[in-house]
């Protein structure tokens, strides 16, 4: 090699490699060797005092959407600071793989009535932002999924109303000093002309762990976003909730201890569904207790778990508005081994439908080492039906009551309870002429098994249980049941926890 060919070799730049998830896995790296900042950097007064209304007037431009300029199906849009919103999130995009922070112009916005009087600095930073995407109709670009506050997002599939959010990670979660980690900056690549794919990179920053996150989104009739995830610990003293999904339970058919509203029924989810590690599966009816409450789950590599809305009938709801009956379900499926460790339900007591009160994570009997990466992967899919996920009949409606005959004026022995199951779907139709071979296996956890028996409901075209269970006064108890005809089972298995009175 002469030196004239050195120098010309030298003359071109080396090839710049795409960003991708490695870059973020090596900024988590840097930000957990430093101490933890996570004070809220001042904004500015203005800001500071919006309420909910006057944030809400700020709506980003539709005609400055971003992510569309080469032809792509995506359009991104973002939120303003302001009101609950005052941590500031780093955005950038990504095109031909080279990452370029979006400066703040309030050009972008449309402020409505909300009037400011001093201008914003270009440093300002963003809430958040939402990707649009023609979900329902090939015309008109739908918001697809939204990313604000914290480490929360959502997203929907067709003909799906918002409800329950995902979060990235839950710390300390059922314990009073539970954390909200949060991220600081994301990557939004730019998706190629007819590509239906968008990928999302996001740093996360916690006193106990940073991490990269890796969304791969996909929207379609049942929309799904693969999640990769590497965690870069700080502390090693902390429980921490992968793939949490957190939602709301206000008022169902089998709790109605608020009965003023006109609305028989408020929820964005009526139940947790677990698919085991051994394959079983198992509905959890959700509930608005008056304590709160802790729940787990033991198992070993879980199949799947998710919170559901499985009413669907708007005459449950009676709410023109809120479509609670188009509120999706999420499922949680891990494409690497969770291992051992429990799935995780907290249901904590409110007194309307403006509060999550639900949480449900898997927590891995590991705890984290500090300073040692710990990268894991899932899938959460968003359906209006997840009947397709098993062929086993699936838990209907969930009715509790006084353990006696109806219209009977007996008194209710102490420490009795009365559970009716409806199962629907599956293989049940084939038993409707012979109901007698079905039964119902139930058992408890503590006390016992008074009465159980099953009959054909044909308004659902399945089979009702009744259970009544017995315990002591102020005992705790799991109530299990699944059909079954023979050695065949036929549904999956109903769980709910009851306390008897004092």
């Amino acid at each position: 090699m002469t030196v004239d060919q050195a120098g010309a070799q030298t003359a071109h730049p080396p090839q710049q490699t795409r960003f991708s998830l490695d870059d973020v896995v090596k900024r988590a790296r840097d930000l957990a060797s430093a101490p933890f900042e996570g004070q809220l950097p001042p904004l500015p007064d203005e800001l500071n005092k919006l309420d909910f209304d006057a944030w809400r007037e700020i709506d980003f431009r539709e005609d400055k959407s971003l992510l569309g300029a080469n032809g792509s199906l995506f359009r991104m849009q973002l939120y303003h600071l302001g009101h609950l919103y005052k941590r500031p999130v780093t955005i950038n995009t990504i095109r031909d793989g080279i990452p370029t922070p979006l400066p703040y112009k309030p050009g972008q916005f449309d402020f409505g009535k909300t009037k400011l009087d001093k201008p914003l600095p270009v440093n300002l930073g963003f809430a958040g932002f939402k990707i649009r995407f023609p979900v329902n109709d090939p015309k008109k670009f739908d918001e697809f999924i939204s990313f604000i506050g914290a480490s929360y997002f959502r997203f929907l599939g067709r003909n799906q109303q918002y409800g329950l959010s995902a979060r990235a990670l839950q710390l300390g979660g059922g314990t009073n000093q539970e954390e909200f980690p949060f991220f600081r900056e994301f990557w939004i690549d730019t998706p190629a002309p007819g590509v239906e794919k968008l990928t999302i990179y996001a740093l996360l920053d916690s006193s106990a762990t940073t991490g990269a996150f890796q969304f791969d989104c996909y929207p379609r009739d049942e929309s799904a976003i693969e999640v990769t995830a590497t965690l870069i610990p700080r502390r090693d003293d902390v429980k921490v909730g992968y793939a949490p999904l957190t939602s709301m339970f206000y008022i169902g058919e089998n709790d109605h201890r608020f009965n003023e509203d006109f609305r028989p029924e408020l929820h964005d989810s009526d139940g947790l569904l677990m698919h085991t590690g051994a394959g079983e599966w198992i509905w959890r009816p959700l509930r608005n207790p008056t304590i709160a409450k802790l729940s787990s789950f033991s198992d070993q590599n879980v199949q799947g778990y998710g919170l559901l809305q499985r009413d669907r009938r708007f005459d449950h709801y009676q709410d023109i508005d809120l479509a609670y009956q188009l509120r999706p379900s999420y499922f949680v499926e891990p494409k690497s081994k969770f291992g051992e460790g429990h799935v995780e339900l907290f249901e904590m007591p409110t007194t309307d439908e403006s509060n999550d009160n639900v949480v449900v994570s898997w927590v891995n009997k590991q705890p984290l080492v500090v300073g040692t990466p710990l990268t894991y992967s899932y899938t959460i899919t968003s359906s209006l039906d997840f009947g397709h996920l098993s062929d086993s009949a699936k838990t209907l409606n969930t009715f509790q009551t006084t353990a006696r005959a109806l219209g009977s004026p007996e008194p209710n022995t102490p420490g009795t309870r009365r559970f009716l199951i409806d199962f629907a779907g599956g293989d049940l139709d084939y038993y409707k002429d012979d109901p007698a071979s079905v039964q119902i296996v139930a058992s408890t956890s503590a006390g016992k098994i008074i009465r159980s028996y099953t009959q054909w409901n044909p308004y659902i075209d399945g089979f009702r249980a009744t259970i009544d269970v017995q315990l002591d006064p102020d005992q705790t108890a799991d109530v299990r049941g699944f059909l079954r005809a023979g050695a065949k089972t036929l549904s999956e298995t109903w769980l709910f926890p009851w306390q008897a009175p004092k």
